[in-house]
């Protein structure tokens, strides 16, 4: 007898469905067909200890089981449940009406209960876009596939369930999420706040320019000046994100299986922090079947990159692309997956090696060689990357004793908002610009046009200072941001002698 099931593999960050053809006949043997790998071939071991634990058994005949379509690669251990049920159908163990409408998904345990799977929003997104009516998967995963509108998901916690609710008709529990109100409960809750932080007071107008335009910025500073402390707190000033950015940051770490067990849908920006010893495919995605990489998890949020030079240079070098292009591609000989990787980039760096820099007091001081060695690590191309750079002083002892309490990130998050909402107006015509850090140099001269006070100033300052060239655009980006925080329509002098002092490391006497 010929019995079809269907499951999902996920690719990327994209699903397709799998369909499983299990055909019991005359003879003995148990063939595994449909390019299945490792995880999957063991898989008859699982569900041969699972269903005679649960008074099952495979059947003592020749049966040959197709994973469709036969040249795809199929990987984990998602797929013992829809083996499983697919066995027990086609030799007549149990009725199932109405196969069709399912997708089956669940790794099992030799009692016979369920495992969580990765993928599980990837995977109902397109079960409800090719009609299928319900969708079965281990409780643990329920909640994320529950976002997913006019698809009934039920949480399973062993196969006994779903053998019951096929055989006699024994309902299963569905599982609802009110996707609006769990997404905004979260977001008035910020687990780090900038209220915590004393003084600083230029930093923190800083990290609110670099939210309100989307802009990179890297902070320069001695050890102990709260670099670190002001870049946790970042996430809290962003925007919330809308539904679809976070159904998209969701389905990310939802195939990497770094979703939390229980949780719906991610409603806080990510925040990424990556030793320094991370290598390259770490941090960019890839491997021999490509898993999404730091820059990725960190997509529609903030990657920070402790103590820049410390990364080795082919690792920062390889985020050059992802940040221009605002995704990942991984290529392989047989296929191509891309990642979506729109994040902010926050760096920190000490100003030497010894992390003091013209202090005479210091504990350790540095020889020019060794500073100029230190400093070359991050490379030019990198650092036209970042908008803004921002040195980071240690705080004195009468504001770290202050008592009084600073402005709460839900402050500066609303001015922050109100600033992205005139950008979204002024780019509503391009599919892939949403804020001024990603603007072309077309959409500079449309947008920061300058008065003749506004010229003369940045031309004398880019003379005086030895700005580069390259400081020129990035000037007039966050100069046009600045002005979005004031809700003015024109950039003015004070906008672009305040965007001049955030470019520390094109000066003399930094990087040469």
């Amino acid at each position: 007898m010929l019995t079809k099931v269907y499951g999902s593999a996920v690719f990327g960050v994209e699903a397709t469905t799998i369909t499983v053809e299990v055909n019991i006949d005359k003879g003995i043997g148990y063939h595994l067909v449909g390019l299945p790998d490792n995880a999957i071939k063991e898989s008859n071991y699982r569900i041969a200890a699972a269903l005679q634990n649960n008074g099952y058994k495979i059947p003592g005949k020749k049966i040959t089981l197709n994973m469709a379509p036969a040249d795809m690669r199929k990987e984990g251990s998602a797929y013992d449940l829809t083996l499983a049920i697919g066995i027990l159908v086609a030799s007549d163990q149990i009725k199932a009406e109405h196969l069709d409408e399912y997708i089956i998904m669940g790794e099992l345990s030799l009692d016979g209960s369920l495992q969580p799977i990765r993928g599980a929003l990837p995977i109902a997104i397109k079960a409800q876009e090719e009609g299928f009516k319900k969708f079965l998967l281990p409780s643990q995963n329920a909640k994320e596939a529950a976002i997913v509108k006019d698809l009934e998901v039920y949480g399973i916690d062993s196969i006994a369930q779903v053998i019951n609710h096929f055989d006699t008709g024994a309902p299963l529990e569905r599982t609802i999420v009110d996707t609006r109100s769990e997404f905004f409960n979260a977001l008035e809750h910020p687990d780090f706040d900038f209220a915590d932080v004393k003084g600083q007071e230029s930093i923190k107008r800083c990290m609110e320019i670099a939210a309100a335009g989307g802009h990179n910025i890297i902070l320069i500073g001695p050890p102990g000046a709260g670099k670190t402390m002001l870049a946790k707190r970042l996430p809290s000033i962003l925007p919330p994100m809308t539904l679809r950015e976070a159904l998209e940051t969701t389905k990310i770490h939802s195939v990497s299986g770094r979703m939390r067990e229980n949780v719906g849908l991610m409603a806080h920006r990510p925040f990424r922090s990556p030793h320094h010893t991370i290598s390259d495919v770490a941090l960019v995605g890839g491997g021999a079947y490509p898993q999404p990489g730091e820059i990725s998890l960190a997509h529609n949020g903030v990657l920070f990159l402790d103590e820049l030079p410390e990364f080795k240079r082919t690792v920062l070098e390889v985020m050059r692309q992802p940040l221009e292009d605002r995704e990942v591609t991984i290529s392989r000989a047989k296929f191509t997956v891309t990642y979506p990787s729109s994040f902010m980039l926050v760096a920190s760096m000490n100003p030497s090696p010894g992390g003091y820099f013209n202090d005479p007091g210091a504990p350790v001081t540095s020889t020019p060689a060794e500073m100029q060695r230190y400093l070359s690590k991050v490379s030019g191309p990198l650092l036209d990357r970042i908008d803004i750079h921002i040195e980071v002083t240690p705080v004195p002892f009468d504001k770290l004793s202050d008592e009084r309490k600073a402005e709460s990130s839900i402050d500066i998050r609303k001015r922050v908002t109100e600033a992205r909402k005139l950008q979204t107006e002024r780019f509503r015509e391009s599919e892939s610009i949403h804020y001024n850090a990603q603007m072309s140099v077309k959409q500079i001269r449309k947008y920061c046009a300058l008065d003749e006070y506004s010229k003369t100033l940045l031309k004398n300052a880019m003379e005086k200072l030895n700005l580069s060239a390259r400081a020129y655009d990035r000037i007039l980006k966050v100069a046009r941001t600045i002005a979005d925080l004031e809700a003015v329509e024109n950039i003015a002098g004070h906008h672009i002698s305040e965007a001049i002092q955030y470019r520390s490391l094109d000066r003399d006497g930094w990087l040469g």
